[in-house]
Formats: C-alpha cells, sequence, structure tokens
C-alpha cells in the first residue's frame, strides 16, 4: 500500500537558507551514523520519539545502518514512506533526517512525519520543524499530518 496517491509527484526535497532535504540513501551512510551516534540522548528526547526506541541507547554497526538507509530507500521508491536526510547547505554534511510515514496509531491523521537534528544543530530543530510544516501543508496530499509539536 502506498502513502501518497499513484498520480502523486512526491517532492525531491527541499532548500533553505539553513539546510537541505534530500531522499535518504546508501551514499549517505557515513555522515548519517556519524550524525545520530553522536547524538542519541538528544534525539531520544527529541518530541516524535515517545516510545524509546530509537535510537537505540547502544547504536549499530555501519552495516545494520546501511541495511535500515536501504529500507528507507526502498519505502521511498515504492511510495511506502518517504526519508529525506538534512544537510548543511554549505558543507553538504548530515544534519539530522526527517520521516514522513503512515500514521500508526488510532486517530484522524493520513501521516506521520518525524525530525530530528544532531544535538551540535540543536538550534535547526524547530526552524526544521517549521519550514517542513509549510512543505508539508504546501507540497504534499495530506489533509491532517501528525509531527510532534516543539
Amino acid at each position: 500500500m502506498t502513502l501518497v496517491p499513484d498520480d502523486f509527484a512526491v517532492p525531491r526535497g527541499l532548500r533553505t537558507d539553513s539546510f537541505v532535504l534530500e531522499p535518504l540513501g546508501p551514499q549517505h551512510n557515513e555522515a548519517d551514523h556519524a550524525a545520530w551516534t553522536s547524538s542519541i540522548p538528544y534525539i531520544r528526547a527529541t518530541p516524535g520519539y515517545p516510545d524509546g526506541t530509537w535510537p537505540p541507547e547502544e547504536g549499530m554497526s555501519l552495516e545494520a545502518n546501511l541495511a535500515d538507509l536501504r529500507r528507507h530507500a526502498d519505502d521511498f521508491a515504492g511510495r511506502r514512506g518517504f526519508t529525506y536526510t538534512v544537510l548543511d547547505p554549505g558543507d553538504g554534511d548530515v544534519i539530522g533526517c526527517v520521516y514522513i510515514y503512515p500514521y500508526k496509531g488510532d486517530g484522524p491523521y493520513d501521516a506521520e512525519i518525524s525530525s530530528w537534528v544532531r544535538a551540535s544543530r540543536a538550534s535547526l530543530d524547530k526552524v526544521l520543524y517549521e519550514a517542513v510544516k509549510g512543505w508539508l501543508a504546501a507540497d504534499w496530499p495530506f489533509r491532517n499530518p501528525y509531527y510532534a509539536p516543539r
């Protein structure tokens, strides 16, 4: 089952002065791994990660992370979910992720969005949240997405 209609053109990203979003893929493995493993406690405290299972406190190997990135890329290609890496517009380093997936709980929501930034870029969390909220409203077909408020 797809998250968006077959005729919907999935956005390839978003560019702002503060960050760039592009589809997450295997090419981001090392930088993605470095970003989240440097910020596990911070990410676990970020709104939208209430069950405490991600990221794993013990981390994961680079190979396991690569498998996870491939799964996200497959979901993107299959239109089942959309994960974007958040990149620094200057040096292209990974500073976070945005996930757009079906809503898992009960309720009136048609998608669930979550995002994180590395602890060293905490000041971007609200900036990313506001930009993604606007992007969802302007460029995506969701009527009532859930995105944990900041």
